[in-house]
């Protein structure tokens, strides 16, 4: 839902990429120039390959979200790839025109599944989800037609908004977080955090706009062609008990009837943020699977010495809720 305004409102969407003036580069590869550009979404290394100049890899805490996304609505995005391609035309020729990575052109397919008729509960309609103010800003007539819902009207709007978000933040995945938020809550997280990396900051943020930055990364992964493979191989590219330093998150490989209150409760961790971190986890554990549980590096630690005493105590809950 787009609740961009110009005056500070609600965080909207960044998606990273390094924006120089337009036609120059847009005049480059459009697939290699943007996600080389995915500061945050993507590791990028070059290597002296004349058929693949770059390894890209999604931003390891990415994949979690993305591969539980991709498992829920991969089977009908893959399927807007055919149904979709005159859309995505139109778009990438005005974002191009515009100086914005076409890999964009997937917030709309978040905001409204590529429906021009939808509206939303706060007024927002279109295939980009422009609220009325917005559209009159920038020259959109709401009566008698709604030209919000005309996507080469709507979507050069939108490119407008973009642009006008990434002059504010100077980061795409903090524009894909302001056109859903704000721009202005998204500022005050900033200020709070000292930091413009989304990653750093994105608790500072209402859930809905950071679980709208999350499908614009995984629906980006479904049509660019990450694989869940390629995403397993990020996951296990790390031990079930090895630190990755740069997270601060540690992989610890866990079985039997623990669950996620329990272990919140006793780490002091918030709920929401566990979840975040284990999406499915009580699913796979109460069904007799094994589950690689993510913790932050202190709360790890607790987990490791306190093990059998969080597991008692989770067996102990689910037999009270059962009472």
């Amino acid at each position: 839902m787009h609740m961009y305004t110009r005056t500070p409102m609600r965080p909207m969407i960044i998606l990273y990429c390094l924006f120089c003036s337009a036609v120059q580069i847009a005049a480059q590869d459009s697939l290699s120039f943007n996600r080389i550009g995915f500061s945050s979404l993507f590791t990028v290394q070059q290597v002296p390959n004349k058929d693949k100049s770059f390894v890209i890899e999604m931003h390891p805490k990415a994949t979690s979200f993305v591969q539980s996304y991709i498992e829920k609505e991969g089977p009908g995005l893959r399927k807007m790839k055919t149904w979709a391609k005159p859309y995505f035309n139109l778009y990438d020729e005005i974002l191009t025109a515009n100086g914005i990575p076409v890999e964009l052109k997937y917030l709309s397919v978040i905001e409204s599944h590529l429906n021009s008729q939808v509206v939303s509960w706060a007024g927002a309609a279109g295939p980009w989800q422009i609220m009325p103010a917005e559209a009159t800003r920038l020259g959109l007539k709401l009566l008698p037609n709604d030209e919000r819902m005309d996507y080469q009207k709507s979507t050069q709007a939108a490119a407008t908004i973009l642009r006008e978000l990434y002059q504010q933040f100077g980061d795409w995945l903090l524009v894909v977080a302001a056109y859903n938020g704000g721009a202005g809550r998204l500022s005050k997280a900033i200020e709070k955090k000292k930091t413009k990396d989304f990653w750093a900051l994105q608790y500072e943020l209402p859930l809905e706009t950071r679980n709208h930055v999350k499908k614009f990364i995984a629906t980006h992964a479904i049509f660019e062609g990450v694989s869940m493979t390629e995403l397993d191989k990020v996951q296990s590219a790390e031990s079930a008990t090895n630190i990755n330093t740069s997270l601060g998150l540690e992989r610890i490989a866990i079985s039997g009837r623990f669950n996620a209150k329990t272990i919140a409760i006793w780490l002091k961790m918030p709920l929401t943020y566990l979840k975040e971190l284990n999406p499915n986890m009580d699913q796979q554990l109460s069904a007799g699977k094994s589950y690689t549980l993510v913790l932050p590096s202190k709360e790890a630690k607790i987990f490791e010495a306190s093990k059998n005493q969080i597991l008692q105590a989770s067996i102990q809950s689910l037999y009270l809720d059962n009472d």
